[in-house]
Protein backbone atom coordinates (compact mmCIF):
# COMPACT_ATOMS: atom_id res chain seq x y z
CA UNK A 1 0.00 0.00 0.00
CA UNK A 2 1.38 3.45 -0.95
CA UNK A 3 1.15 6.07 1.91
CA UNK A 4 2.64 9.37 2.01
CA UNK A 5 5.58 9.77 4.79
CA UNK A 6 7.27 12.78 3.88
CA UNK A 7 6.00 16.55 3.67
CA UNK A 8 7.52 18.02 0.38
CA UNK A 9 6.67 21.41 1.07
CA UNK A 10 8.50 21.65 3.98
CA UNK A 11 11.45 20.11 2.85
CA UNK A 12 11.52 22.78 0.53
CA UNK A 13 11.00 25.63 2.90
CA UNK A 14 13.45 24.04 5.63
CA UNK A 15 16.68 22.73 3.20
CA UNK A 16 16.65 26.54 1.31
CA UNK A 17 16.27 28.29 4.62
CA UNK A 18 19.28 25.68 6.03
CA UNK A 19 21.80 26.80 3.17
CA UNK A 20 21.18 30.43 3.56
CA UNK A 21 22.24 30.39 7.28
CA UNK A 22 25.52 28.48 6.32
CA UNK A 23 26.07 30.81 3.64
CA UNK A 24 25.54 33.69 6.37
CA UNK A 25 27.67 31.10 9.13
CA UNK A 26 30.53 31.84 6.19
CA UNK A 27 29.93 36.09 5.75
CA UNK A 28 28.60 35.26 2.13
CA UNK A 29 30.49 33.18 -0.16
CA UNK A 30 29.78 29.37 0.46
CA UNK A 31 30.66 26.27 -1.79
CA UNK A 32 28.21 23.75 -1.73
CA UNK A 33 29.14 20.03 -2.75
CA UNK A 34 26.02 18.88 -3.90
CA UNK A 35 26.04 14.93 -3.92
CA UNK A 36 23.07 12.84 -5.57
CA UNK A 37 20.54 13.68 -8.33
CA UNK A 38 19.14 16.62 -9.16
CA UNK A 39 17.02 16.53 -11.76
CA UNK A 40 15.54 12.91 -10.92
CA UNK A 41 15.82 11.76 -7.87
CA UNK A 42 13.82 8.26 -7.62
CA UNK A 43 15.44 6.48 -5.13
CA UNK A 44 14.68 9.24 -2.23
CA UNK A 45 10.76 9.75 -3.59
CA UNK A 46 10.78 5.54 -3.60
CA UNK A 47 12.02 5.42 0.15
CA UNK A 48 10.23 9.16 1.07
CA UNK A 49 6.88 8.25 -0.74
CA UNK A 50 5.81 12.36 -0.57
CA UNK A 51 9.53 13.39 -1.15
CA UNK A 52 9.50 14.56 -5.26
CA UNK A 53 11.91 13.22 -7.78
CA UNK A 54 12.86 17.07 -8.82
CA UNK A 55 12.35 18.61 -5.16
CA UNK A 56 16.23 19.03 -4.44
CA UNK A 57 15.70 21.29 -8.09
CA UNK A 58 12.62 23.27 -6.45
CA UNK A 59 14.73 24.01 -4.07
CA UNK A 60 17.50 25.43 -5.77
CA UNK A 61 15.03 27.35 -7.96
CA UNK A 62 13.92 29.28 -4.10
CA UNK A 63 18.02 29.80 -4.58
CA UNK A 64 18.63 30.76 -8.14
CA UNK A 65 19.08 34.43 -7.77
CA UNK A 66 21.67 33.59 -5.00
CA UNK A 67 23.57 30.91 -6.92
CA UNK A 68 25.55 29.61 -9.50
CA UNK A 69 26.34 26.21 -11.13
CA UNK A 70 29.96 24.89 -11.55
CA UNK A 71 29.97 21.20 -13.02
CA UNK A 72 33.10 18.98 -12.16
CA UNK A 73 34.31 16.20 -14.29
CA UNK A 74 37.01 14.10 -14.59
CA UNK A 75 39.65 14.56 -17.44
CA UNK A 76 40.22 10.80 -17.36
CA UNK A 77 36.78 10.28 -17.27
CA UNK A 78 35.94 12.11 -20.20
CA UNK A 79 39.33 10.21 -21.81
CA UNK A 80 38.05 6.48 -21.39
CA UNK A 81 34.60 7.79 -22.13
CA UNK A 82 32.55 6.83 -19.25
CA UNK A 83 28.95 5.84 -19.66
CA UNK A 84 26.11 7.47 -17.11
CA UNK A 85 24.33 3.94 -16.77
CA UNK A 86 21.07 5.16 -16.31
CA UNK A 87 21.05 7.56 -19.09
CA UNK A 88 23.54 5.65 -21.34
CA UNK A 89 25.18 8.58 -22.34
CA UNK A 90 29.10 9.71 -21.79
CA UNK A 91 29.98 11.77 -19.12
CA UNK A 92 31.02 14.49 -21.27
CA UNK A 93 27.89 14.48 -23.20
CA UNK A 94 26.00 14.62 -19.93
CA UNK A 95 27.52 18.12 -18.62
CA UNK A 96 26.52 19.67 -21.86
CA UNK A 97 22.51 17.44 -21.06
CA UNK A 98 22.93 19.36 -17.87
CA UNK A 99 23.86 22.85 -18.72
CA UNK A 100 21.12 22.75 -21.20
CA UNK A 101 18.53 21.61 -18.74
CA UNK A 102 20.10 24.44 -15.89
CA UNK A 103 19.96 27.15 -18.25
CA UNK A 104 15.96 26.19 -19.51
CA UNK A 105 14.93 26.56 -15.73
CA UNK A 106 16.45 29.25 -14.82
CA UNK A 107 19.89 28.74 -13.08
CA UNK A 108 22.82 30.25 -13.52
CA UNK A 109 25.71 27.53 -14.66
CA UNK A 110 29.57 29.70 -14.28
CA UNK A 111 31.61 27.22 -15.37
CA UNK A 112 33.35 23.60 -16.10
CA UNK A 113 36.29 22.27 -14.21
CA UNK A 114 38.14 19.60 -15.95
CA UNK A 115 39.77 17.58 -12.08
CA UNK A 116 42.84 15.30 -12.99
CA UNK A 117 43.50 17.31 -16.08
CA UNK A 118 45.63 16.15 -18.78
CA UNK A 119 45.05 17.54 -22.29
CA UNK A 120 44.20 14.60 -24.56
CA UNK A 121 42.20 14.58 -27.66
CA UNK A 122 39.25 13.70 -26.24
CA UNK A 123 39.81 16.47 -23.24
CA UNK A 124 40.87 19.40 -26.08
CA UNK A 125 37.91 18.35 -28.26
CA UNK A 126 35.65 18.64 -25.19
CA UNK A 127 36.86 21.45 -24.15
CA UNK A 128 36.23 23.10 -27.65
CA UNK A 129 32.74 22.12 -27.45
CA UNK A 130 31.68 23.85 -24.26
CA UNK A 131 34.09 27.33 -25.81
CA UNK A 132 32.08 27.35 -28.59
CA UNK A 133 28.91 27.56 -26.04
CA UNK A 134 30.49 30.40 -24.42
CA UNK A 135 31.36 28.45 -20.99
CA UNK A 136 34.88 29.11 -19.37
CA UNK A 137 36.54 25.34 -19.00
CA UNK A 138 39.19 25.57 -15.84
CA UNK A 139 42.38 23.05 -15.18
CA UNK A 140 42.09 21.32 -11.81
CA UNK A 141 45.40 18.78 -11.79
CA UNK A 142 45.99 15.28 -9.53
CA UNK A 143 48.19 16.67 -6.74
CA UNK A 144 51.24 14.00 -5.51
CA UNK A 145 50.17 12.53 -1.97
CA UNK A 146 46.42 13.55 -2.05
CA UNK A 147 44.60 13.53 0.11
CA UNK A 148 46.36 12.38 2.94
CA UNK A 149 49.58 15.00 2.60
CA UNK A 150 47.75 17.74 3.58
CA UNK A 151 51.27 19.64 4.05
CA UNK A 152 51.55 19.82 0.05
CA UNK A 153 48.04 20.27 -1.17
CA UNK A 154 47.64 23.08 1.05
CA UNK A 155 50.11 24.95 -0.91
CA UNK A 156 51.24 26.82 -4.33
CA UNK A 157 52.42 23.20 -5.26
CA UNK A 158 49.31 21.45 -4.53
CA UNK A 159 46.27 23.48 -4.73
CA UNK A 160 48.17 26.80 -5.75
CA UNK A 161 48.56 25.23 -9.06
CA UNK A 162 44.80 25.26 -10.13
CA UNK A 163 43.40 27.41 -11.84
CA UNK A 164 41.12 29.52 -10.19
CA UNK A 165 37.25 29.45 -10.47
CA UNK A 166 35.72 32.97 -10.89
CA UNK A 167 32.56 33.04 -9.65
CA UNK A 168 30.00 35.89 -9.17
CA UNK A 169 27.44 35.06 -6.94
CA UNK A 170 27.69 33.66 -2.51
CA UNK A 171 26.43 30.58 -3.46
CA UNK A 172 28.25 28.22 -5.19
CA UNK A 173 26.96 24.76 -6.54
CA UNK A 174 29.31 22.25 -6.90
CA UNK A 175 27.68 19.29 -9.01
CA UNK A 176 28.85 16.60 -11.28
CA UNK A 177 27.57 14.17 -14.08
CA UNK A 178 28.65 11.02 -11.19
CA UNK A 179 30.94 9.87 -8.33
CA UNK A 180 34.69 10.31 -8.32
CA UNK A 181 34.50 14.06 -10.13
CA UNK A 182 36.46 15.85 -8.09
CA UNK A 183 33.62 17.71 -6.36
CA UNK A 184 35.02 18.08 -2.66
CA UNK A 185 38.71 18.84 -3.60
CA UNK A 186 37.20 21.50 -6.34
CA UNK A 187 35.98 22.88 -3.33
CA UNK A 188 38.60 22.61 -1.08
CA UNK A 189 41.13 23.94 -3.64
CA UNK A 190 38.89 27.35 -4.41
CA UNK A 191 39.03 27.62 -0.25
CA UNK A 192 42.40 27.50 -0.79
CA UNK A 193 42.19 30.62 -3.55
CA UNK A 194 39.48 32.51 -1.70
CA UNK A 195 42.30 32.49 1.56
CA UNK A 196 44.97 34.13 -0.79
CA UNK A 197 42.56 36.65 -2.05
CA UNK A 198 41.69 37.48 1.29
CA UNK A 199 38.04 36.40 1.32
CA UNK A 200 36.74 34.05 3.48
CA UNK A 201 34.44 31.24 1.67
CA UNK A 202 32.64 28.44 3.65
CA UNK A 203 32.06 24.62 2.64
CA UNK A 204 29.45 22.78 3.17
CA UNK A 205 28.05 19.28 1.67
CA UNK A 206 24.87 18.56 0.66
CA UNK A 207 23.76 14.57 0.35
CA UNK A 208 20.26 13.20 0.93
CA UNK A 209 21.50 10.00 2.33
CA UNK A 210 22.49 8.62 5.16
CA UNK A 211 19.75 10.82 7.41
CA UNK A 212 21.75 11.84 10.03
CA UNK A 213 19.50 11.73 12.17
CA UNK A 214 17.91 8.67 12.05
CA UNK A 215 18.96 5.67 13.71
CA UNK A 216 22.30 3.45 12.24
CA UNK A 217 19.56 0.66 11.01
CA UNK A 218 16.44 2.23 10.44
CA UNK A 219 15.05 1.04 6.75
CA UNK A 220 15.67 4.46 5.08
CA UNK A 221 19.24 4.04 5.88
CA UNK A 222 19.96 0.76 5.13
CA UNK A 223 18.34 1.22 2.14
CA UNK A 224 21.03 3.89 0.94
CA UNK A 225 23.60 1.17 1.51
CA UNK A 226 21.20 -1.63 -0.42
CA UNK A 227 21.22 1.37 -3.72
CA UNK A 228 25.42 1.72 -3.08
CA UNK A 229 26.04 -1.48 -2.34
CA UNK A 230 28.41 -1.91 -5.88
CA UNK A 231 30.14 0.78 -4.14
CA UNK A 232 30.80 -1.09 -0.86
CA UNK A 233 29.53 1.96 1.23
CA UNK A 234 28.78 1.46 4.53
CA UNK A 235 26.63 3.71 7.26
CA UNK A 236 27.85 4.27 10.48
CA UNK A 237 27.80 6.10 13.82
CA UNK A 238 29.97 9.34 13.16
CA UNK A 239 32.55 8.96 15.80
CA UNK A 240 33.71 13.02 15.72
CA UNK A 241 30.23 13.90 16.35
CA UNK A 242 29.78 11.54 19.12
CA UNK A 243 33.24 12.82 20.57
CA UNK A 244 32.26 15.87 20.60
CA UNK A 245 28.80 16.77 21.65
CA UNK A 246 28.00 12.96 22.70
CA UNK A 247 25.21 12.94 20.24
CA UNK A 248 24.53 10.31 17.85
CA UNK A 249 24.21 10.65 14.23
CA UNK A 250 24.94 8.41 11.07
CA UNK A 251 27.53 9.48 8.05
CA UNK A 252 29.24 7.40 5.51
CA UNK A 253 32.59 5.44 5.71
CA UNK A 254 33.75 7.65 2.98
CA UNK A 255 33.12 10.91 4.43
CA UNK A 256 33.83 9.77 8.07
CA UNK A 257 37.57 8.67 6.98
CA UNK A 258 38.59 11.76 5.06
CA UNK A 259 37.30 13.90 7.93
CA UNK A 260 40.91 14.40 9.29
CA UNK A 261 42.31 15.17 5.91
CA UNK A 262 39.30 17.69 5.61
CA UNK A 263 39.78 19.16 9.44
CA UNK A 264 43.93 19.62 8.84
CA UNK A 265 42.93 21.23 5.33
CA UNK A 266 40.76 23.75 7.30
CA UNK A 267 43.18 24.26 9.67
CA UNK A 268 46.21 24.89 7.25
CA UNK A 269 43.92 27.51 5.29
CA UNK A 270 42.14 29.01 8.54
CA UNK A 271 44.42 28.44 11.23
CA UNK A 272 41.11 26.59 12.99
CA UNK A 273 38.38 23.83 11.67
CA UNK A 274 34.85 25.35 11.71
CA UNK A 275 33.85 21.71 12.02
CA UNK A 276 33.79 19.54 14.58
CA UNK A 277 32.87 16.25 12.78
CA UNK A 278 31.44 15.27 9.07
CA UNK A 279 28.01 15.38 10.28
CA UNK A 280 28.64 19.22 10.60
CA UNK A 281 29.31 19.45 7.32
CA UNK A 282 25.98 18.61 6.10
CA UNK A 283 23.22 20.75 5.62
CA UNK A 284 20.27 18.04 4.70
CA UNK A 285 17.16 18.60 6.59
CA UNK A 286 15.37 15.66 5.11
CA UNK A 287 14.54 13.78 8.49
CA UNK A 288 13.35 16.53 9.87
CA UNK A 289 10.28 16.37 7.21
CA UNK A 290 8.96 12.88 7.58
CA UNK A 291 5.61 12.71 9.04
CA UNK A 292 5.09 9.35 9.27
CA UNK A 293 7.75 7.27 9.93
CA UNK A 294 5.82 3.53 9.99
CA UNK A 295 5.04 4.62 6.01
CA UNK A 296 8.63 5.63 5.11
CA UNK A 297 10.34 2.54 7.07
CA UNK A 298 7.68 0.07 4.62
CA UNK A 299 9.27 2.29 1.53
CA UNK A 300 12.48 1.59 2.33
CA UNK A 301 11.83 -2.03 3.03
CA UNK A 302 10.24 -2.37 -0.27
CA UNK A 303 13.36 -0.74 -1.96
CA UNK A 304 16.14 -2.86 -0.78
CA UNK A 305 13.78 -6.24 -1.96
CA UNK A 306 13.50 -4.55 -5.19
CA UNK A 307 17.41 -4.21 -5.32
CA UNK A 308 18.12 -7.48 -4.21
CA UNK A 309 15.77 -8.94 -7.15
CA UNK A 310 17.66 -6.59 -9.40
CA UNK A 311 21.09 -8.21 -8.38
CA UNK A 312 20.16 -11.85 -8.60
CA UNK A 313 18.97 -10.97 -12.61
CA UNK A 314 22.05 -8.90 -13.00
CA UNK A 315 23.90 -11.72 -11.57
CA UNK A 316 22.17 -14.35 -13.79
CA UNK A 317 23.01 -12.58 -16.75
CA UNK A 318 26.91 -12.43 -15.72
CA UNK A 319 26.11 -8.07 -15.28
CA UNK A 320 27.20 -8.26 -11.94
CA UNK A 321 29.57 -10.26 -9.40
CA UNK A 322 28.09 -12.23 -6.66
CA UNK A 323 29.46 -9.58 -3.85
CA UNK A 324 26.46 -7.45 -4.31
CA UNK A 325 23.99 -9.97 -3.96
CA UNK A 326 25.77 -11.31 -0.62
CA UNK A 327 25.66 -7.62 0.10
CA UNK A 328 21.87 -7.18 0.10
CA UNK A 329 21.34 -10.19 1.66
CA UNK A 330 23.06 -9.54 4.50
CA UNK A 331 21.05 -5.72 4.36
CA UNK A 332 17.55 -7.81 4.15
CA UNK A 333 19.10 -9.81 7.18
CA UNK A 334 19.69 -6.71 9.53
CA UNK A 335 16.45 -5.15 8.09
CA UNK A 336 14.31 -8.55 8.90
CA UNK A 337 12.99 -8.57 5.67
CA UNK A 338 12.28 -11.61 3.36
CA UNK A 339 11.14 -11.53 -0.68
CA UNK A 340 7.77 -12.50 0.97
CA UNK A 341 7.47 -9.29 3.00
CA UNK A 342 6.55 -7.81 -0.71
CA UNK A 343 2.52 -8.92 -1.10
CA UNK A 344 2.61 -8.61 -5.09
CA UNK A 345 5.80 -11.86 -4.80
CA UNK A 346 3.84 -14.11 -2.60
CA UNK A 347 0.72 -13.40 -5.00
CA UNK A 348 2.15 -13.75 -8.18
CA UNK A 349 3.98 -16.89 -7.54
CA UNK A 350 0.80 -18.84 -5.46
CA UNK A 351 -0.54 -18.05 -8.75
CA UNK A 352 1.67 -19.38 -10.94
CA UNK A 353 1.69 -21.99 -8.37
CA UNK A 354 -1.86 -23.22 -9.02
CA UNK A 355 -1.66 -22.49 -12.58
CA UNK A 356 1.83 -24.47 -13.53
CA UNK A 357 1.70 -20.99 -15.83
CA UNK A 358 4.07 -17.72 -15.67
CA UNK A 359 2.08 -15.25 -13.56
CA UNK A 360 2.10 -11.98 -12.24
CA UNK A 361 0.60 -9.61 -9.79
CA UNK A 362 0.17 -5.90 -8.57
CA UNK A 363 -0.50 -4.75 -5.44
CA UNK A 364 -2.23 -1.42 -6.18
CA UNK A 365 -1.75 2.20 -4.13
CA UNK A 366 -4.26 1.41 -1.76
CA UNK A 367 -3.40 -2.27 -0.98
CA UNK A 368 -5.75 -4.25 -3.32
CA UNK A 369 -3.86 -6.65 -4.90
CA UNK A 370 -4.43 -8.38 -8.09
CA UNK A 371 -3.09 -11.39 -10.51
CA UNK A 372 -2.59 -12.51 -14.14
CA UNK A 373 -1.10 -15.37 -16.01
CA UNK A 374 -0.10 -16.14 -19.50
CA UNK A 375 -2.44 -17.36 -22.07
CA UNK A 376 -2.48 -18.00 -25.62
CA UNK A 377 -3.42 -14.42 -26.15
CA UNK A 378 -1.77 -12.61 -23.77
CA UNK A 379 1.83 -12.77 -21.61
CA UNK A 380 1.15 -12.50 -17.48
CA UNK A 381 2.39 -8.62 -17.58
CA UNK A 382 -0.28 -7.82 -20.24
CA UNK A 383 -3.02 -10.16 -18.64
CA UNK A 384 -2.40 -8.44 -14.98
CA UNK A 385 -2.08 -4.74 -16.24
CA UNK A 386 -5.70 -5.53 -18.05
CA UNK A 387 -7.14 -6.52 -14.59
CA UNK A 388 -5.40 -3.85 -12.89
CA UNK A 389 -7.25 -1.48 -15.12
CA UNK A 390 -10.16 -3.37 -14.31
CA UNK A 391 -9.73 -3.49 -10.62
CA UNK A 392 -8.86 0.09 -10.73
CA UNK A 393 -12.25 1.03 -12.72
CA UNK A 394 -14.90 -1.22 -10.89
CA UNK A 395 -15.28 -3.56 -14.22
CA UNK A 396 -16.70 -6.60 -13.87
CA UNK A 397 -13.09 -9.48 -14.12
CA UNK A 398 -15.59 -11.26 -16.42
CA UNK A 399 -16.13 -8.65 -18.73
CA UNK A 400 -13.64 -8.78 -21.96
CA UNK A 401 -11.91 -5.43 -22.30
CA UNK A 402 -10.42 -5.94 -25.86
CA UNK A 403 -11.90 -8.84 -28.50
CA UNK A 404 -9.74 -11.67 -29.11
CA UNK A 405 -10.81 -11.38 -33.00
CA UNK A 406 -8.89 -7.96 -32.47
CA UNK A 407 -5.41 -9.99 -30.57
CA UNK A 408 -5.38 -12.45 -33.14
CA UNK A 409 -4.24 -10.56 -36.14
CA UNK A 410 -1.38 -8.60 -34.01
CA UNK A 411 -0.47 -11.72 -33.17
CA UNK A 412 -0.52 -13.72 -36.93
CA UNK A 413 1.77 -10.25 -37.77
CA UNK A 414 4.05 -10.35 -35.02
CA UNK A 415 4.74 -14.40 -36.05
CA UNK A 416 4.17 -14.18 -39.72
CA UNK A 417 5.94 -11.10 -40.88
CA UNK A 418 7.69 -9.36 -37.70
CA UNK A 419 10.23 -12.89 -36.77
CA UNK A 420 8.55 -13.12 -33.42
CA UNK A 421 8.77 -16.16 -31.83
CA UNK A 422 6.29 -15.68 -29.01
CA UNK A 423 2.74 -14.65 -30.16
CA UNK A 424 1.58 -13.51 -26.85
CA UNK A 425 1.07 -9.72 -26.85
CA UNK A 426 3.43 -7.51 -24.79
CA UNK A 427 2.20 -4.42 -22.33
CA UNK A 428 2.61 -1.92 -25.32
CA UNK A 429 0.77 -4.10 -27.63
CA UNK A 430 -1.86 -4.38 -25.32
CA UNK A 431 -2.36 -0.65 -24.55
CA UNK A 432 -2.93 0.05 -28.54
CA UNK A 433 -5.42 -2.88 -28.90
CA UNK A 434 -7.01 -0.76 -25.30
CA UNK A 435 -6.86 2.07 -27.18
CA UNK A 436 -8.54 1.15 -30.41
CA UNK A 437 -11.16 -0.42 -28.70
CA UNK A 438 -11.54 2.42 -26.70
CA UNK A 439 -13.00 4.11 -29.40
CA UNK A 440 -16.22 1.98 -29.48
CA UNK A 441 -16.17 0.15 -26.50
CA UNK A 442 -17.17 2.11 -23.08
CA UNK A 443 -15.58 -0.12 -20.65
CA UNK A 444 -12.34 -0.58 -22.66
CA UNK A 445 -12.72 3.53 -22.23
CA UNK A 446 -13.10 3.34 -18.85
CA UNK A 447 -10.66 1.06 -18.40
CA UNK A 448 -8.18 3.21 -19.97
CA UNK A 449 -8.67 5.98 -18.18
CA UNK A 450 -7.42 4.58 -15.16
CA UNK A 451 -3.70 4.00 -16.14
CA UNK A 452 -3.11 7.12 -13.95
CA UNK A 453 -4.10 4.86 -10.90
CA UNK A 454 -1.19 2.55 -11.59
CA UNK A 455 1.48 5.04 -10.73
CA UNK A 456 3.20 4.34 -7.45
CA UNK A 457 1.93 0.28 -7.73
CA UNK A 458 4.34 -2.69 -6.72
CA UNK A 459 4.55 -5.47 -9.60
CA UNK A 460 5.82 -8.88 -9.77
CA UNK A 461 6.58 -11.31 -12.16
CA UNK A 462 7.59 -15.59 -11.70
CA UNK A 463 9.86 -15.36 -15.24
CA UNK A 464 11.84 -12.40 -16.29
CA UNK A 465 10.23 -9.91 -18.15
CA UNK A 466 10.82 -8.55 -22.04
CA UNK A 467 12.72 -5.12 -22.30
CA UNK A 468 9.21 -3.65 -23.81
CA UNK A 469 7.34 -4.50 -20.43
CA UNK A 470 9.90 -3.50 -18.35
CA UNK A 471 9.61 -0.24 -20.19
CA UNK A 472 6.31 0.12 -20.79
CA UNK A 473 6.17 -0.90 -16.60
CA UNK A 474 7.94 1.29 -15.72
CA UNK A 475 6.33 4.51 -17.19
CA UNK A 476 3.22 3.61 -16.35
CA UNK A 477 4.91 4.84 -12.59
CA UNK A 478 4.99 0.87 -11.21
CA UNK A 479 7.95 -0.78 -9.34
CA UNK A 480 8.33 -3.99 -11.06
CA UNK A 481 10.54 -6.98 -9.62
CA UNK A 482 10.86 -10.45 -11.32
CA UNK A 483 11.82 -14.20 -10.44
CA UNK A 484 15.08 -15.00 -11.85
CA UNK A 485 13.39 -17.70 -14.97
CA UNK A 486 13.56 -17.02 -18.47
CA UNK A 487 9.56 -17.38 -20.39
CA UNK A 488 9.08 -21.02 -21.73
Amino acid sequence: MYKIGFDNDKYLSMQSSRIRDRIDEFGGKLYLEFGGKLFDDYHASRVLPGFQPDSKLQMLLQLKNEAEIVIAISAEDVEREKVRADYGITYDHDVERLISEFNEIGLMVGSVVLTKYAPTEKVLEFEARLGEKGYPVYHHYVIDGYPSNVTRIVSDDGFGKNDYIKTQRELVIITAPGPGSGKMATCLSQLYHEHKRGVKAGYAKFETFPIWNLPLKHPVNIAYEAATADLNDVNMIDPWHLEAYGETTVNYNRDVEIFPVLKATFDRIYGECPYKSPTDMGVNMAGNCIVDDEAVKEAAKQEVIRRYFKALRDVAKGQKNLDELFKLELLMNQAGISVEDRASVVAARKKAELTELPAAAIELADGTVVTGRTSDLLGCASAVLLNALKSLGGIDDDILLINPDVIRPIQELKVNHLGNKNPCLHTDEVLIALSISAVTDENAKKALDQLKGLNNAEMHSTVLLSHVDEKVTKNLGMRVTADVKTPE
